[in-house]
């Protein structure tokens, strides 16, 4: 469940000098354990070229790895990505995630308990190389009142400070989504807004999955299945639905006895129409049954619609650029340099270029 669940983490470590003060400070601490987690997995790299030739390694790493080259090779040759020493390592971390986020918001509230810190600016969680230490955090929350979830990551991005590795992780995906990942991650390397989360993970999604379709193109395969996207895309209209209607209900100054329940009921009214969506448009397919299935509360909804809001407005941009990678890349930076609410409005205009474009291409 890629969009949900794959929320980049930035740690943001300017400096390798940081990473040495923090460390300093004390690995008990909250930057300690980010900054040794860092180190950990600087320390742990091996190139990538030297585990092919390795034939002692598994054949089906190798094998993954040497295609996974292939394409980090087109991100940069064809897509404009940067050609820099990310993805050209390996790293095992022997275990699923990489870190674990940490969401919370109050019981009547859909807005995330913010976390501000040097460098990094103000974020929506906190990060953990270690679950447990994840989970007490999450529970200390719980305690106070607050929602919380916690939510595993398989990747994440210095944004080109260190030379990001291919984590054991991210091989929990297919090739496909592999490379895709790849893409969405040097997109970040290439370009970075700092404080507009939306336009940079739209910027990043939308070089995912045009790069994506080329590069199977370019293999001679057919393009990536729409099914699962198209019943994400429906899921997320379902949350953001859910999302206003707790908004609403949390600004209507009922007795909190009176909100609790119409929360409770707001989450069964998210159950139903998933099943109903399930049976009826994914032929009894399953995608998001984990997620639907765990404990629902304010902070499970935090992650939704977070990477693609102005994803039509960049696949508007590239055409716009005649599919020309270097003038796509050179237009979203010029967009990056206005001012927010100018960049805004030329984004929903190109939304709704977009939108009658694929009106007109229906009809």
């Amino acid at each position: 469940m890629r969009h949900i669940f794959v929320l980049l983490y930035h740690l943001l470590l300017r400096r390798i000098f940081l990473l040495s003060v923090l460390l300093l400070s004390g690995c008990a601490s909250y930057y300690g354990q980010l900054a040794s987690g860092q180190l950990s997995l600087l320390q742990s790299r091996q190139s990538i070229d030297t585990l092919i030739g390795d034939p002692g390694q598994d054949a089906e790493l190798r094998q993954r790895l040497a295609l996974l080259l292939k394409a980090r090779a087109f991100a940069s040759s064809n897509l404009g990505l940067p050609d820099n020493a990310s993805y050209r390592q390996y790293a095992d971390i022997q275990r699923s995630y990489v870190v674990w986020n940490v969401f919370a918001t109050p019981e009547f509230s859909v807005e995330p308990l913010q976390h501000c810190f040097p460098i990094a600016g103000c974020v929506a969680y906190r990060g953990y190389f270690h679950q447990s230490a994840a989970r007490a955090t999450a529970a200390e929350l719980s305690l106070t009142g607050l929602d919380t979830l916690v939510a595993g990551v398989d990747a994440y991005s210095t944004l080109g400070w260190f030379a990001d590795p291919v984590l054991s992780s991210m091989l929990r995906r297919n090739d496909e989504q592999l490379a895709a990942l790849v893409f969405h991650e040097l997109a970040h390397q290439r370009l970075y807004l700092p404080g507009d989360t939306a336009f940079n993970e739209s910027y990043a999604s939308f070089v995912e999955q045009e790069g994506l379709r080329e590069w199977q193109a370019l293999r001679g395969l057919p393009p990536p299945r729409a099914e699962r996207e198209r019943a994400y895309r429906q899921l997320v209209e379902l949350v953001l639905a859910t999302r206003e209607r707790l908004r609403v209900l949390y600004a209507s100054g009922q007795p909190e006895a009176i909100m609790r329940t119409n929360k409770q009921a707001e989450f069964m009214r998210l159950r139903q129409a998933y099943h109903r969506l399930r049976e009826r448009d994914w032929k009894g397919q399953g995608y998001f049954d984990h997620w639907i299935n765990q404990p629902l509360n304010n902070a499970t909804l935090l992650p939704f619609g977070l990477y693609d809001g102005w994803t039509p407005a960049f696949a508007r941009l590239f055409e716009q650029s005649g599919r020309n990678w270097p003038e796509f890349h050179a237009a979203v930076e010029k967009l990056a340099q206005l001012t927010d609410s100018e960049r805004n409005r030329q984004l929903q205009a190109l939304m709704t270029e977009q939108g009658q474009q694929t009106q007109t291409a229906g009809t």
